[in-house]
């Protein structure tokens, strides 16, 4: 995230505390962001990824303004939070989608194809929040450490933020958690 404002987790606070005119002037800020997020998310995909950025905004932001009543920590907290919101907007719009063009069953794919190194359709996204929820049964950090990488588009050092670890410790985990999911959708 480019745009480092700490006036976020003021907002944050008196929103919380019920001054509904926080969140209005937290909106420019947190849009943007949660645009950024979005983007670089969207950069990875096929053109023809019928979920647009400005839907996958909307939605999030939506979600996470009827969360209200969350105990804010800080701005870092709050984009933790969107980026489980976008995970699971996208796991959920290619749940639909592969119903309705094939089913229930989502089929194995390498690691290759799914976006953490290139272009991923909707069915990667299936077998990765698959993967990714088997991988938290046993080692929940790495886990979010995939899902604030990948699907919030954080940095190591951001990731490292949100979490309370170091930036090496992010680096280090991120590499054994890649490997992990390369094997476990490999297959």
């Amino acid at each position: 995230m480019t745009t480092q404002n700490p006036e976020i987790t003021q907002y944050l606070q008196q929103w919380k505390n019920g001054n509904q005119s926080a969140l209005e002037e937290m909106l420019p800020f947190v849009y943007n962001e949660l645009r950024l997020i979005a983007k670089r998310y969207r950069s990875k995909e096929k053109a023809e990824h019928t979920f647009q950025t400005t839907e996958l905004i909307n939605e999030a932001y939506l979600k996470l303004i009827d969360q209200s009543g969350t105990d804010w920590q800080n701005r870092s907290h709050f984009f933790a939070v969107a980026s489980r919101v976008m995970r699971n907007l996208l796991v959920d719009h290619a749940r639909a989608k592969n119903y309705q063009k094939r089913g229930n069953g989502a089929e194995k794919v390498n690691i290759d194809d799914v976006a953490l190194f290139a272009e991923q359709p909707d069915e990667n996204i299936l077998a990765l929040d698959d993967a990714l929820n088997r991988l938290a049964n046993f080692d929940e950090r790495k886990a979010r450490i995939v899902e604030l990488r990948y699907f919030g588009g954080l940095s190591a050092e951001e990731t490292g933020e949100v979490l309370g670890v170091s930036e090496i410790t992010v680096k280090r985990e991120w590499l054994k958690a890649k490997a992990w999911l390369y094997s476990e959708l490999a297959g």
